[in-house]
Order: structure tokens, then C-alpha cells, then sequence
């Protein structure tokens, strides 16, 4: 025999010994049936349901195609099959096996994958979590997926490949049991999803899914081992840490557990799991997802005595590797031909800077020898810059050509760094969404698979929004309604917030009232130009003015101006951002754009534009009636008729108020308008008195989104009956203000904006929906998904409420419980009447808009109950704020 054949004979029994071992690991009978049905999707798209995943699963196909049966097979002993469960299935508490014993609840949290005792919770409770009961209600047969475009640009002109690294890890920590089983679920099999794992060695040759090969930002390891801290040059770059290889599997997997290595994502999954070894990997997928193996640091093994390559062989028996990468090229070419043919190779380019110290080139200078590279691989994995360029203030730049160019070398080409939490070019809006139909449809080119650490996201991208038809907008309900504009990309209340919302599909606009020092009626989210404008540093900062009724705190109103003032070029209009607390703010480079509109400008638009219609918010009645003598909602109604309202019935009109007084009064007098009645966003129920109440003056109401549940530390604890009660007091119900960026979005939504508008539109029924972002709003109630009825794949199905916290509670690491919210009774509804305006002096040259009468050249009214002027110290105080923000 010659010295290859010897090798390679010398590999099969190794290869074979360590099967065997394997074997006789997983031979003992600790598991039991998990009695499952086929709605789960794709976690059992196969028909196998297993106990514990280290069981070993055969599959038998009813020769009709249609029944299933399978059993948990072990080395040891052959069960019977036993048929599939169509019925509903008990969640908790006993699921896992351990010795022959059914675990308790309290018991789950020690049950480790070496154990048996993850798996089959895992799985069970992500079904729960996108609803199983749902697609059971809905027909009970399995979700089926959408059917996928035929048009897309991909290399082989299939969808592309979803990639789940480490599993779901935007929730669970990177390569965790139930990160994978969640994937799994959390994707069709329409959209094909494949499993990563970012293969590691251990210092005695195992080899385990770690995210990196340094332990110390996704373990436990410096707890468990704070005296094993090394420097090693890895890559040309010194880094201390915890590393893999200084350890056996058996330090590893007895002591050390997975923690979630993104600061911004919650940290109540951290030390649960254990490290998860590659061949224990297979079996989580348990064949129904393609594996990806991606091998980070061959040569720094090869460096410390453990051969890579070798592993990757020994263990082509045990997994099916359907996908290698790895960022050195030359440990590709080394097993390209010992691999199988149906596993693909991929070049995976780091930064263009740095080196692949295998080729001793740069990733920029490789990624211009696309020819080569297909001599070796069969596809490439770049990050999104090389695709998309961002500029240095976090725009894009016009695309580059490799996906093109990787095509016409005949090489797919992936796209990495996809994660909901991640900053985003400002391009997109907060919008994950919108990032990957970027390079899946709305690009004009598609790569063939992205690499997330959200996969719900992709899998709705590709199955449900990609090559949507781009036809004239339709305006059934739910209605999408802007907050003041599209003010998640230019300043509130402006021409282009208006302009850009309706372009974005908005069918109402909104426009909050306000009063200027001469009458005038305008829109502006706030009436205090602190709040919206740079007036601070303008001619016009008089000293900030304290109004109890209107707010707590002293401000510059804009019936401190006249609207020459504020439409002058001096006074800019200020962004929003809602989330500055975060650090994450709206698209800069028109944080000051825009012009302010008159209430009648805003209502020419909306007559001129494709619209439904109107929502007009009318604050402060009362304190403008007594205090300013201006009977705001005569004016308003006055506006109303005079730009043509009363002469049309194509256009609706809504009109909101928090206060009852001013519906009640618009009532009374028999408006044609539909009346909104504005609820607090502390209440999480309705009286049946207050219901009675709210329906005497109301057609409908705006709920707070966050009312409609209860929160603990950012985590969905249970369902209020709010919206529920409203809509069988026949109240239609609008719910706001929904916004894109990923920390306005409860963590049960997964960061993503459309994931949170799915559960709202299907579990509530909404009339409306508030938002910031209208064209997501709009892209969503264009998706292909939500009319398949039964055949509507798994991630679009909306969430359980409650079901991450219900899976922490299984670990005792649930967020503390939350009191009830409060109920809304009628003392909170009844308000007296709106007092009549009270006569003022009109100021030379002007007079309020719609008759009423206002105070001389915007001085504060002689009765108003707030105080002129404030402190020096205190104005200081207030400027410096609103410097800071």
C-alpha cells in the first residue's frame, strides 16, 4: 500500500473508533417519546419527534406521504415507532428525561446537553414561542411557507440561503441548545435556513461551536478558571484572554457555560448552557437544517499541535458538513479534495486590510482574483461593506460590482454581519428589514445567502417581502397613520416629514395644533419650541415661562411667537429622537431640514395628495381658551370649511384629544368628523362606566402600544384585556407610536419593527397603527405572507405572548413581576367643559385665525396662571439642557 492509502486507512479507523465512541456515549436509554405533531415547521419538518436530541432519529415515510411515524433510536436498543401526536401537546413542566426519570420544572435548569435534558424543552418551547396553538386554530395542518419568487438574481436563481450563526443568537447565547432549536423553528423550510457553527479545538482534539476562539466575552470560563489567562498572537494581533485550546472538553463541558457576548441583548440566558461539541451540534439539527461549519484559526492550531483539517476529516461520518468556510484560503485548498463533493467550500474575507496569512495577501487584493479563488471554492462570504460602502457619518455609498462579478466567476456570494441590534447605515431607517431586501431584491442584484444573528428576519425578508409589487396603495384598514410626519427621518411636523410620508404609503397624516402669538394655527408636535427647535438660539429665545397646566417644567411656547418668527429662516426645526438615551439618533444630515406648515398649508396637502384622509390633535383646549382667548376647536372646524371639508365625502377627518371636553363639545355640535378619544398610557383595562362614557363622545381610541401588556425589564410578562374590552365596546382601537430602532421593540419582538406590527395586526385586529416609519407600516401590508391562511410560514405567525419569560421562569431567572396596570374609570374621563374663549385685544395689523382674539405681539396673556420669568440660574439651566440634548 502506499503512504496515502496508509494514511487514509490509518484515518478510517479513526474515524470509525470515534464513531463508535460516540455511539456507545449516546447507547444508553435515558430518553423518552416527545409526543409532537407536524404543525411545528421546520424543528419537525422531517416527522421526528425525539425525546432528547441525544437520541439518534430514524424517519419512516408512510408510502402515501402524508403520515409520519419515527422513533428515538439508540445503539443499545430499537424502539417501535410510535405514531405522531396530532393533538395539542402540554408544554411544561415535564419534558426532559434524565437516568430513566421525567425532570420537574425546578429540576430543568440542571439538565445539560451531556445530559439529555435540553433538546427537547428547547424545541417544545420554541414552537410555543411562534405559535404552535395558532397553526392549530388556523387548520391544523403544517405551515407550507410562501410561494417563493422565481425572479431572483441569485446564482442559481433559487432564494437565498439563510444562515443562522450560532443559531438564534440576536436571544439566546451564540451556539446555545436553544439558540439552535429556535433557528429552527424561527425559519420555513421555504427559505431554507442553514445552521452555523463556528468550529473551535479543545487541547485534546474535540471539537465544540464556540463564536470565538477566545473564551472571554461568550462564557463563563473566567469564573471557573481566573488563574488560565494567556497571550497569544493570533492572526499577527496579541490577544489575552481565555482560549479554547488551553482546555479539554472535559474542563469545558463540567464547569464553563455560554454567555451572550452583545452587551445590548439580554443577559437572563447567560450560564444556562453548556459548550456544545460539533458532533452533539448534528444532533440538535438533526438533519432537517444544512450544516455550516466555518473554521476560524487553522494555523494558530497547527501552531499549538492540533491539526484542523485532520478533525474536519475525522468527522465526516458523524456530521454532514453541506457548508465549510474559513478566512484562510489555503486550508480550504488543503481539503478541497478530500471532502465530498456535496459539501461546498466558501472563502470567507475579513476586512480588506488585513492578511490571510495562508496566501500572505490581503483580503482586498484576493477579492480581485475571484478566478483563482473559484479554482478552490465554490463561493465566497464577504461583510456588507464590500457590497454597500457606508461613509463615515453612516450612509451608503453606491454599490460595488462583486456580487456581479463573483456570478460571472460562477461564485455565490454571501453577505455577513447581519444582526437587528446592529447600527445600521441611516439609509435604512432603523429598519432590518430594509437592509436585506438591499441585497436580496431592491438592489438589482441578489446575493445568494446572508449570515444573521436574527433568522426570523432574513426568512421574512426573502419568503414574504422580497420583488414585492409596487402598485398604487391601497387604504383598508389596518390605516397607516403617521406621528407628526414621517419624523423618523426628517424633522416633525415639517414639509418634508409630510411629503415623505405620504411618498412612504401613509393613508392619514397627522398634524398636533398649535397656536402662534397672532392666532395663527400650525402644526407642531409640541407646544413648546424647546422641545422641536433651535429657538434657544435665536432672536426670539425669550426667557423660558412656567405653565403649570400645560407642563412641570419652564419653556418658550409657540404662543410666546408670532408665526413670523417661527417661519423665519432663523428658528430650524430640530429632529426627534426618542431614543437618545441610547445614543441612537435620526438620519443627521437633515436633523434641521424642513419648513413648518400652517394648519391650513397641511390641509391643502392632504386634499391635493392620494390620501385617506386627516388626523388633526387638538392639546390644551381649555388653557388656550381661558388663557390665550382663542376657541381652538371653532378654529379648527372653521379651517376645516374653509379648505373644502364640509364639500366632500372622499377624504376622512379624524379628530383626537386626550381631553373628553373637547370631543364632547365637537359632538354637541353634530361635526362630521370621526372623534378619537386619546387614553393614558399607564392603564392597562377600561371600567365598563368608562367604556359607557368614552362611547357617549368617541368613535374611537389610541392606545399606547405598551398598554396593551405588561413589561418587566424590557420582556413581555402577560396580556392586558384593554384592547380586547374596547373593541367589544364597539370602539375602534388605534394604537401608537411604533418606531424601528431595536430598543423601542420589547426583546419578545427580536428587534425587528415588523415582527412587533405582525403580532399587533393579527393578534389585536388594529384599526390603526401610529408610527414614525410609515413605510414600514405600508411594506408590511404589502407582504405575500399573511394571506396564506393555513400555508402562512412560521415567522410569520405572530409570537406568544409572554413565552420568554415563561421559558426564564423555567431557569428562575425570569425579570421580577410587574404590579397591574391601572383600570381607567370614569373620573378619569369626565371633564368639566371647555370654558369660552375670553375676549382679547388683537395687536395691530393681524387677528386670531377663525375670529377669535388674541394677545398683542406675542407677550404672555396678563392672566395666564404660570410665572414670567425665571431665575438667571434656572434660565441657564433650561438653556444648557436643551444645548445638551
Amino acid at each position: 500500500m502506499t503512504k496515502r492509502q496508509l494514511a487514509e486507512k490509518k484515518e478510517e479507523e479513526e474515524t470509525n473508533r470515534a464513531l463508535k465512541r460516540v455511539t456507545e456515549r449516546w447507547a444508553q436509554p435515558q430518553c423518552a417519546t416527545f409526543p409532537a405533531y407536524r404543525q411545528m415547521g421546520p424543528v419537525f419538518e422531517r416527522g421526528c419527534a425525539y425525546g432528547c436530541y441525544i437520541c439518534l432519529p430514524t424517519q419512516r415515510k408512510n408510502t402515501r406521504g402524508r403520515s409520519r411515524q419515527c422513533c428515538c433510536t439508540t445503539a443499545a436498543s430499537q424502539q417501535q415507532p410510535s405514531p405522531l401526536n396530532p393533538r395539542r401537546f402540554s408544554i411544561l413542566p415535564q419534558v426532559p428525561v434524565r437516568r430513566g426519570k421525567v425532570l420537574e420544572a425546578s429540576e430543568m435548569r440542571r439538565s445539560r446537553c451531556h445530559e439529555g435534558g435540553g433538546a427537547a424543552a428547547a424545541a417544545a418551547f420554541s414552537a410555543l414561542l411562534l405559535g404552535c396553538v395558532v397553526m392549530a386554530l388556523v387548520g391544523g395542518a403544517a405551515a407550507q411557507g410562501p410561494r417563493l419568487p422565481s425572479d431572483y438574481k441569485t446564482l442559481s436563481g433559487a432564494a437565498p440561503l439563510v444562515i443562522a450563526k450560532g443559531g438564534f443568537s440576536g436571544v439566546f447565547p451564540d451556539s446555545s441548545q436553544d439558540a439552535y432549536s429556535f433557528a429552527k423553528v424561527a425559519s420555513a423550510p421555504g427559505t431554507g435556513t442553514a445552521m452555523w457553527c463556528d468550529v473551535q479545538l479543545t487541547k485534546d482534539g474535540v471539537g465544540v461551536c464556540l463564536r470565538d476562539i477566545n473564551m472571554n466575552n461568550c462564557t463563563t470560563v473566567g469564573q471557573a478558571y481566573p488563574a488560565r489567562k494567556r497571550t497569544y498572537v493570533i492572526d499577527g494581533m496579541h490577544k489575552t484572554g481565555w482560549f479554547v485550546s488551553d482546555f479539554t472538553i472535559a474542563e469545558l463541558q463540567s464547569a464553563v457555560y455560554l454567555t451572550q457576548a452583545i452587551w445590548s441583548r439580554s443577559e437572563r440566558f447567560d450560564a444556562i448552557y453548556p459548550i456544545v461539541s460539533v458532533t452533539d451540534f448534528q444532533y440538535l439539527v438533526n438533519m432537517s437544517s444544512p450544516v455550516w461549519l466555518n473554521v476560524q484559526h487553522p494555523i494558530f492550531y497547527k501552531q499549538h499541535g492540533l491539526d484542523m483539517s485532520r478533525y474536519i476529516f475525522s468527522i465526516r461520518k458523524l456530521v454532514s458538513m453541506d457548508y465549510i468556510s474559513s478566512p484562510e484560503l489555503g486550508f480550504l485548498k488543503n481539503i478541497s479534495a478530500r471532502v465530498g463533493r456535496k459539501t461546498k467550500l466558501v472563502y470567507s474575507f475579513l476586512d480588506k486590510n488585513l492578511l490571510d496569512h495562508s496566501m500572505n495577501q490581503t483580503y482586498g487584493l484576493l477579492s480581485t482574483n475571484l478566478t483563482f479563488i473559484k479554482s478552490i471554492a465554490s463561493g465566497i462570504m464577504v461583510p456588507k461593506d464590500y457590497i454597500w460602502p457606508v461613509t463615515s457619518d453612516n450612509y451608503l455609498r453606491p454599490s460595488t460590482s462583486i456580487v456581479t462579478d463573483a456570478h460571472k466567476a460562477g461564485l455565490e456570494i454571501y453577505a455577513s454581519d447581519f444582526a437587528n441590534d446592529r447600527i445600521i447605515p441611516y439609509n435604512y431607517s432603523y429598519d432590518p428589514l430594509a437592509e436585506y431586501l438591499n441585497f436580496i431584491s431592491d438592489g438589482g442584484f441578489s446575493v445568494d445567502g446572508v449570515l444573521s444573528d436574527y433568522p426570523i428576519t432574513a426568512s421574512e425578508a426573502i419568503g414574504c417581502f422580497a420583488n414585492l409589487n409596487s402598485s398604487k396603495t391601497d387604504h383598508a384598514e389596518p390605516l397607516v397613520i403617521s406621528h407628526n410626519g414621517a419624523s423618523g427621518d426628517y424633522p416633525d411636523c415639517t414639509d418634508l416629514a409630510y411629503h415623505s410620508a405620504i411618498d412612504d404609503g401613509a393613508d392619514v397624516i397627522d398634524c398636533p395644533v398649535q397656536v402662534t402669538s397672532d392666532g395663527v394655527l400650525m402644526c407642531m408636535s409640541s407646544i413648546n419650541l424647546l422641545d422641536t427647535t433651535n429657538v434657544q438660539r435665536t432672536p426670539f429665545a425669550t426667557p423660558p415661562s412656567l405653565v403649570p397646566e400645560i407642563q412641570s417644567t419652564p419653556g418658550i411656547f409657540t404662543f410666546n411667537l408670532t408665526w413670523a418668527n417661527i417661519s423665519s429662516s432663523a428658528l430650524k426645526p430640530r429632529i426627534s429622537s426618542p431614543v437618545s438615551d441610547y445614543y441612537l439618533v435620526r438620519n443627521p444630515r437633515y436633523a434641521n431640514q424642513g419648513n413648518f406648515l400652517k394648519l391650513s398649508d397641511f390641509l391643502a396637502i392632504v386634499m391635493e395628495r392620494d390620501l385617506s384622509g386627516a388626523m388633526i390633535i387638538i392639546e390644551n383646549a381649555a388653557y388656550i381658551a381661558k388663557s390665550l382667548g382663542i376657541d381652538i376647536v371653532d378654529s379648527v372646524t372653521t379651517a376645516l370649511s374653509a379648505a373644502g371639508f364640509d364639500n366632500q365625502t372622499a377624504k376622512e377627518v379624524l379628530i383626537q384629544s386626550k381631553d373628553s371636553a373637547v370631543l364632547v363639545k365637537l359632538k354637541q355640535q353634530k361635526t362630521k368628523c370621526k372623534l378619537v378619544y386619546t387614553l393614558p398610557s399607564d392603564i392597562g383595562d377600561a371600567s365598563n362606566s368608562s367604556l359607557k362614557d368614552i362611547k357617549k363622545f368617541a368613535h374611537a381610541v389610541v392606545v399606547d402600544r405598551i398598554s396593551v401588556f405588561a413589561l418587566s425589564y424590557n420582556f413581555i410578562i402577560r396580556q392586558n384585556r384593554l384592547v380586547h374590552d374596547l373593541q367589544s365596546a364597539g370602539l375602534a382601537v388605534y394604537a401608537q407610536v411604533f418606531r424601528n430602532e431595536f430598543v423601542a421593540v420589547p426583546f419578545d419582538f427580536f428587534g425587528d419593527a415588523t415582527v412587533q406590527i405582525n403580532y399587533y395586526v393579527q393578534s389585536f385586529n388594529l384599526s390603526g397603527i401610529i408610527t414614525d416609519f410609515p413605510k414600514t407600516v405600508r411594506r408590511y401590508k404589502k407582504n405575500t405572507c399573511t394571506v396564506l391562511g393555513k400555508d402562512m410560514p412560521n415567522y410569520m405567525l405572530p409570537v406568544v405572548t409572554g413565552a420568554l419569560d415563561q421559558k426564564l421562569q423555567t431557569f428562575q431567572t425570569q425579570p421580577p413581576s410587574v404590579a397591574p396596570m391601572p383600570i381607567l374609570n370614569s373620573s378619569s374621563v369626565e371633564e368639566p367643559p371647555l370654558p369660552p374663549a375670553a375676549p382679547r385685544n388683537v395687536p395691530g395689523g393681524g387677528g386670531p385665525s377663525g375670529g377669535a382674539t388674541a394677545t398683542p405681539g406675542g407677550a404672555p396673556p396678563s392672566d395666564a396662571h404660570h410665572t414670567a420669568t425665571v431665575s438667571t440660574g434656572m434660565l441657564l439651566v433650561v438653556v444648557s439642557a436643551a444645548l445638551l440634548i
